[in-house]
């Protein structure tokens, strides 16, 4: 049996250049990068982050904290993890802050002008930093 095959092998072309470390085109990287990651973890501690939502609060409503005050959060939020809490509330001064600890992120942040009235709801523990 003479029976041949021709496999069809299409040309190859190189994909379109781009930047190096830049997203594709209509994407957004979310989340911290990897050397923010890696520095965490290298620390033997993730870094509090905060999302897009609460970075978008606290820039709409001019809040800001101080180092002081970061550190504040962080050991709250480290207690709560040693408690076991999963997603928390954290009060700080004027200002309440949901905090995933699991994922050691502040999901959103509420100002004194919007504290009154409101309801949080998907937290298992409040702490006062």
């Amino acid at each position: 049996m003479d029976d041949k095959f021709q496999f069809y092998l299409p040309p190859v072309t190189p994909a379109s250049p781009r930047a190096p470390g830049k997203p594709a085109a209509g994407r957004k990287p979310e989340g911290p990068s990897f050397d923010q990651v890696l520095d965490g973890h290298l620390r033997g501690r993730q870094q509090l982050q905060f999302s897009r939502h609460a970075l978008n609060r606290m820039e709409s409503r001019g809040i800001r904290f101080s180092g002081e005050e970061m550190s504040r959060i962080e050991n709250a939020v480290q207690a709560v993890q040693g408690k076991g809490g999963r997603d928390s509330l954290v009060l700080l001064g004027e200002n309440a802050l949901v905090v995933s600890v699991k994922n050691n992120t502040v999901v959103t942040i509420v100002d004194k002008d919007s504290l009154k009235g409101n309801i949080f709801t998907n937290i298992d523990s409040a702490v006062i930093a």
